[in-house]
């Protein structure tokens, strides 16, 4: 396996708990050795849950190869049933405890264990984390999802949000609203929250909502074929997009289902002068496929941005993406590898990313503003505050979140545009300090530009310029210039301009 600074998906173990951990009464034995525990931090500290994973590991070391590490494995079976008490288990090895194949699921059933255990199979060389949560919510809902008679009234179930999901617990209290506002009942939200007796009144509703493909698909696509349940295909996630759920569910339902949209702000807006400073912004949008697919009909039809590249990591979503790319008339960008995605980034030069951490972390490098629309994500992307991605008012957080950033940015440009202003200039201090500003004398002013007068711009090198991004193209304009000036240079070609970005580099 591939061993990296960063990664955006960690092996299929790490999906399976994430679907462990959102569940109620479920427990997850997994067969691990000593240092596999790491992933524990991903939901105390980075999700900031009130209690630990419900995973129970066998963490066997070294010298243990050397007698039965199966003996292990029932021990921390019957363990994990004496301490928790759980409704279900599922029971699976580690990436490493995969290559000595004591077979977890075999060793359960010799058990004889009074409750269902679930064996997973998650090729740990060859799939990743998205995969593990997709095949775990399956393999539960084919082990425990019966024939049960449907709800008096409409219902569905919506399926797919799970632990250190992007906004998952806002997202399913937004959908529940918008649902029941249209009358229709939830009969059970699962992964998250869901017992394993809610696992068996899936069957119950009428229809399921697949509010995350990563990790619903598999289980949809089953609850069609056994339990008849059609199911939702469009993501609500921007105003169109929740328009065309909304009316898939009256397809499916019968139902009239008009929603109050008197909280969406995101029109107004749209047709608001001030939308005008940043229609037909460059944006390259990156992540896990539902997110990314969303955000690029959110940017073009929703914003009026220009969309110049897109791409995602999970590759069960890969031709989705590259259909969507040649619509839009780009080339689709599918890797699992950070560097690639810098490099792609650098080449397209965006005026905004909408990415993951990984590329939150890239556009400061780059000195481009970065939206985070997508897992992997970090602390400061589990708010306390209700925000969901969902909806119309997942759409009223999505358009703060894509907006403030540039306006963020237009600002510092302006500063910038302003330097030599007596307020602004570099000696004058922070401005929303006060008091610090000493104006300038005008010898200072004239002495300060009077060096770039003389100075002009060969075709190439403006062409150049432009494709910097807009709140920091002026100080490129100005370095550039400075630099030409002080060596004599009274035109810039695109050789003067790498000479000066070099320089300053240094």
């Amino acid at each position: 396996m591939k061993l990296a600074v960063w990664t955006y998906e960690g092996p299929p173990h790490v999906g399976a708990m994430r679907v462990a951990t959102a569940m109620k009464g479920m427990h997850y034995v997994l067969h691990a050795p000593q240092g596999d525990t790491y992933a524990d931090l991903l939901f105390t500290m980075i999700e900031r849950r009130n209690h630990r994973p419900p995973v129970t590991y066998t963490t066997f070391q070294a010298r243990d190869l050397g007698s039965d590490t199966a003996v292990l494995f029932k021990e921390a079976v019957q363990s994990a049933m004496e301490h928790f008490d759980p409704e279900a288990l599922i029971v699976g090895a580690s990436c490493t405890a995969e290559l000595i194949q004591d077979d977890p699921g075999g060793l359960s059933e010799a058990l004889g264990l009074s409750i269902p255990a679930i064996p997973l199979e998650l090729p740990s060389y060859t799939r990743k984390e998205n995969f593990g949560a997709d095949e775990t919510f399956y393999q539960i809902c084919r082990a425990l999802a019966g024939p049960v008679e449907r709800t008096a009234r409409v219902s569905c179930n919506i399926l797919g949000p799970t632990a250190l999901g992007f906004r998952h617990r806002d997202d399913v209290q937004e959908l529940t609203a918008l649902l029941e506002e249209g009358g229709i009942d939830v009969n059970v939200v699962a992964p998250l929250d869901a017992t394993p007796s809610d696992i068996k009144r899936l069957g119950a509703a009428h229809f399921n909502v697949c509010l995350y493909p990563e990790t619903a698909s598999a289980a949809v696509r089953w609850l069609e074929r056994e339990h008849h349940q059609a199911w939702t295909k469009t993501v609500p996630i921007g105003v169109g997009a929740t328009r065309d759920f909304l009316a898939e569910v009256s397809k499916i339902t019968g139902k009239d289902m008009r929603p109050d949209e008197s909280r969406l702000r995101l029109p107004w807006w749209s047709k608001s002068v001030d939308s005008t400073y940043l229609t037909g912004k460059r944006v390259f949008i990156f992540g896990d496929g539902t997110h990314v697919a969303a955000h690029a009909r959110i940017a073009r039809d929703e914003m009026g941005f220009e969309v110049v590249g897109i791409g995602c990591y999970n590759r069960e979503q890969a031709r989705g993406i590259r259909a969507l790319a040649k619509e839009y008339g780009v080339e689709a960008l599918i890797t699992d590898d950070y560097l690639e995605v810098e490099q792609t980034i650098e080449t397209l030069a965006p005026e905004m990313i909408l990415g993951t951490q990984m590329e939150r972390h890239i556009g400061k490098r780059l000195g481009i503003p970065c939206a985070v629309i997508s897992a992997p994500v970090h602390v400061q992307d589990f708010p306390a505050r209700y925000s969901p991605q969902v909806g119309f008012e997942g759409a009223n957080v999505i358009f703060d979140t894509l907006v403030h950033p540039l306006v963020m940015g237009l600002e510092e440009h302006l500063l910038t545009m302003f330097r030599e202003d007596f307020e602004f200039h570099d000696d004058a201090g922070a401005s929303h300090h006060g008091g610090k500003a000493v104006e300038r004398t005008k010898t200072e002013i004239v002495e300060a530009v009077a060096s770039f007068d003389n100075v002009v711009w060969l075709h190439d090198a403006e062409k150049e310029l432009k494709k910097i991004p807009f709140f920091v193209r002026g100080k490129a304009r100005r370095n550039t210039e400075t630099f030409a000036a002080e060596r004599g240079i009274h035109e810039i070609s695109l050789e003067t301009l790498y000479e000066a970005k070099a320089h300053y580099a240094r």
